[in-house]
């Protein structure tokens, strides 16, 4: 992230913008107007005029769409289909969005804020008080229509829980359960603080968006490639975990690598192959790794006091192949921060809930065809893999580059108007960890 005069002055700027909303709104304000069911979920925010100091661009008018009529609790609801599939994460009008997103909060907390958390053991077939509760929650945030009230379940209510937990990064499974229950339980006033925070750092991003660019989200662990302003690849990713945070860059993507080497940083060495050599001495052998001194030359690594600092005066190198550590691809991308995009051969972390597994680089499943939009027209998953056959170490160049952007975004509004939350994994909102689970 660039640190300059203009990140000062943008911070006090944003925390006084978030403060003066809460506290200038009129507590008698109704609540905005809900999205219709058919349209994004929290467009009702961005209806919010936005502040004038905002510096960024204009938010793309939201087109009004003809409401779904209500389905009745035998209906069958097909699985709801993420209208913001398109949307990207970042791009010219996020900060502006995040402003108008503020200033909708803002509105519900001089209204007495959230009702209280559903139960997590609340499903389809309740009826009740806290069904009732649930439906006034839902409302509030535009997921559900706002004459839909009532205190029984029907399928309308599994739709619009479907959609809440989406743009929370929850498993729609349409039913509460902890994680959902753990989101709804956030107070809209800490929602307001992390709206500020995530503003904050926007405005410490100088960047240009090009016609064609790629965006990680970290909290999120997913990859965006972007093309005219709509996603047109999205891939999950395993990203740093929090001991080991995958940092927020502005960098170009140059090249792919075919059957890369992996050159094992020194923070590696010592923390985990070190002790790795001192209680097994065949440990670098079975993962394909070379000893070399300062002039390229391989020495036995049983020479070498692995549980001393002297170990570090030497280059660790793993040969290409299906156990290298980077897999068989690497996006690369120069920075400050050396870190990079690559497949993996642990692919199965793909798979898991939380995937803050890394040590800060970014693991992309799906990598090829990433690697191919990246090269352009004559490229596919299927020609990068036969050139990965080859079995040659090669550096295939793009004929125009591509910036990329790692960015923390735990609040985001996609142009649609959907608003977004993601767990503050790195502890940059609240100065603290939330805990993920361990790789297995």
């Amino acid at each position: 992230m660039f640190r300059s005069a203009k990140l000062c002055l943008a911070a006090a700027s944003i925390f006084v913008l978030c403060s003066s909303a809460l506290a200038q709104t009129p507590a008698s304000d109704p609540l905005l107007s809900p999205a219709p069911l058919s349209g994004a979920p929290a467009a009702a925010p961005l209806s919010a005029a936005p502040a004038a100091a905002t510096p960024a661009a204009p938010t793309p008018e939201v087109k009004k769409r003809r409401p779904r009529p209500v389905a009745s609790a035998s209906t069958p609801q097909p699985p709801p289909v993420t209208p913001w599939t398109g949307m990207p994460t970042f791009d010219a009008g996020s900060l502006d969005r995040l402003n108008g997103l503020s200033q909708f909060y803002a509105r519900i907390a001089r209204s007495g804020g959230f009702p209280p958390a559903p139960p997590a053991t609340l499903g389809r077939g309740a009826k009740g008080p806290a069904v009732a509760l649930l439906r006034q929650r839902l409302v509030m945030e535009g997921d559900l229509a706002a004459d839909d009230r009532g205190d029984g379940w029907d399928a309308a209510l599994t739709t619009a829980l479907q959609r809440y937990q989406m743009r929370n990064g929850i498993a729609p499974t349409g039913a509460m359960n902890d994680r959902t229950r753990a989101a709804m339980a956030v107070p809209v006033e800490k929602r307001l603080i992390q709206i500020g925070h995530n503003m904050e750092r926007l405005g410490a991003r100088f960047v240009d968006f090009a016609q064609r660019y790629v965006v990680v989200n970290l909290p999120s662990a997913q990859v965006e490639a972007i093309e005219n302003g709509q996603v047109v690849r999205r891939y999950v990713a395993v990203v740093g975990r929090p001991q080991n945070a995958s940092p927020e860059v502005d960098a170009t993507i140059s090249a792919v690598n075919v059957n890369p080497t992996w050159t094992v940083p020194q923070s590696i060495i010592k923390k985990e192959i070190g002790p790795h050599m001192v209680k097994d001495p065949s440990y670098l052998a079975r993962q394909g790794m070379k000893v070399l001194d300062g002039s390229g030359k391989e020495v036995n690594p049983a020479s070498i006091d692995w549980s001393s600092d002297k170990a570090l005066n030497y280059t660790l190198r793993q040969n290409s192949g299906l156990g290298n550590a980077l897999g068989q691809l690497r996006i690369q991308m120069p920075n400050s921060e050396a870190v990079y995009m690559h497949d993996t051969p642990s692919k199965k972390l793909f798979g898991a809930t939380d995937r803050f597994f890394s040590h800060g680089c970014v693991r992309v499943q799906g990598v090829n065809d990433l690697a191919a939009w990246l090269l352009g027209p004559g490229w596919d998953s299927k020609r990068i893999a036969q050139e990965i056959a080859t079995g040659q170490r090669k550096d295939l160049s793009l004929p125009d580059r591509v910036p990329v952007h790692w960015v923390y975004m735990t609040a985001y509004v996609t142009p649609d108007g959907a608003a977004h939350f993601r767990d503050d994994v790195y502890g940059l909102d609240f100065g603290q960890q939330v805990r993920v689970a361990s790789a297995q």
